[in-house]
């Protein structure tokens, strides 16, 4: 079974994942975009960090960048029931 270890900054809408995905791409840092605005708290302390899980302990929409995409990229904004996500594996094995 597929192992992945991911970091995530979630926000309200398009245009703010936007915005914060540029300010990543300029080489800001990604946890410490993650600690000032993610809305997912419990993680944004840790800098986004989710730890370690396997497919289908996340959504769907999730788990299609986190174990499909290029790890160390960022992908986003990916849209969930919970709002725009900027989604970048760490590491996969």
């Amino acid at each position: 079974m597929a192992i992945a270890c991911a970091r995530h900054i979630l926000v309200k809408t398009k245009e703010e994942a936007e915005t914060i995905k540029k300010q990543l791409a300029s080489g800001i840092d990604f946890a410490k975009l993650a600690k000032k605005h993610s809305l997912d708290k419990s993680s944004a302390k840790n800098g986004g960090e989710l730890g370690e899980f396997g497919p289908g302990k996340m959504l769907k929409a999730f788990d299609n960048v986190v174990f499909k995409k290029p790890v160390l990229t960022v992908h986003g904004p990916i849209k969930t029931k919970f709002g725009f996500h900027l989604i970048e594996t760490i590491y996969r094995h």
